[in-house]
């Protein structure tokens, strides 16, 4: 996917085990970010990065975070954090694959995929407004602000 691509909407289970569909925020531009696994240890630096920074972006953004985590592993680590947006299940790893963030990583030898942490910036619109490839997760939920306040200036 390039910036200004048309994204495909797509369905999945949040952390209660509801369907969320990306059509569900039309009005607002959405961050989604993917991350490989909940509760460890820079995930938890990524997704707590996006709950102190939540009351400002959330004036310009809906905020989701996506693993392939199941929707109760999903639930334990927003509680145990205390994240106030929604984390999605891509359990089956279809909008992982859509989005390409699948990579060869490799595991103590082994090669394995899993998710390389990006976050994208969906328009209201659903084209992609930008893309963060390769995240470090610290300090990231600053720089996705200070990127959508921009956007709102335009």
């Amino acid at each position: 996917m390039q910036v200004n691509d048309k994204v495909a909407n797509f369905t999945l289970q949040n952390q209660d085990g509801e369907t969320v569909n990306l059509t569900d925020f039309k009005d607002k531009p959405v961050v989604l970010f993917f991350y490989p696994r909940a509760d460890t240890p820079g995930c938890t630096i990524e997704a707590c990065g996006f709950r102190d920074v939540f009351a400002k972006i959330q004036k310009y953004a809906v905020v989701l975070g996506i693993s392939r985590d199941t929707p109760k592993a999903q639930k334990k680590f927003q509680e145990k954090y205390s994240l106030p947006y929604t984390l999605l299940a891509d359990v089956d790893e279809t909008v992982c694959n859509y989005f390409g963030v699948l990579k060869d990583k490799n595991m103590y030898g082994k090669k394995v995929k899993g998710i390389e942490r990006t976050t994208l910036v969906i328009g209201p619109d659903q084209r992609l407004l930008h893309i963060f490839p390769k995240v470090t997760p610290e300090g990231h939920a600053e720089e996705v602000l200070a990127l959508l306040k921009e956007h709102a200036k335009a």
